[in-house]
């Protein structure tokens, strides 16, 4: 009897133990932050419309080329930031392969033709309609950029703003076909 109780409180001591130490290892992580589940999986499928002209395309029409989707929207602050960035990433990559890929998010048409005959056009901009390709690719705020290599593979995310450093180095890795990481650059927007 003495025995068994001994080893039901090793048992429970043990279950603290390792709970408390599952808990400090989170304790200071933001536990909305996660890994994206679509890292080494095929990129979400999803049809979005082009712009300016509202042509249906799809993802994998860019199938062999690496392709940089970004998603964002005119109300979200650090995406302002980040598109000179974008532009200058397009342009300089275009004859490698490269094809950026901007998807508004939770935006209406005429505010995001606003923004972009504000700021310019450099790049595919995209809508959105119903959010599909935002649910896809598990999208909680903006901005949020996808790298997506030749195959149609998902090979790194990063949310938070893009810069063109970390742009240039992620393509050329790819490119190079380095691994890649993903990771966070600041906050996202969720809402307007």
């Amino acid at each position: 009897m003495k025995r068994g109780i001994l080893i039901a409180i090793a048992v429970g001591a043990s279950a603290v133990v390792v709970l408390a130490v599952a808990l400090a290892s989170r304790f200071g992580s933001d536990p909305t932050l996660s890994a994206s589940p679509l890292i080494g999986q095929r990129a979400p499928d999803a049809v979005v419309s082009l712009l300016p002209d509202g042509q249906d395309f799809r993802l994998s029409d860019l199938t062999g080329e690496i392709v940089v989707v970004n998603f964002w929207a005119p109300w979200c602050l650090p995406c302002r930031d980040e598109h000179p960035d974008l532009l200058a990433t397009a342009e300089a990559y275009a004859s490698s392969g490269v094809r950026v890929l901007g998807i508004a998010y939770q935006s209406d048409t005429g505010h995001v033709l606003q923004y972009l005959d504000e700021l310019g056009w450099g790049y595919d901009i995209a809508m959105d309609e119903r959010s599909r390709a935002a649910i896809g690719f598990g999208i909680r705020g903006v901005p949020e950029t996808f790298f997506v290599d030749r195959d149609g593979t998902v090979v790194a995310k990063v949310t938070g703003p893009v810069n063109r450093a970390l742009l240039s180095a992620t393509i050329d890795a790819i490119i190079l076909g380095e691994p890649v990481d993903s990771g966070t650059t600041g906050t996202v927007q969720p809402a307007p």
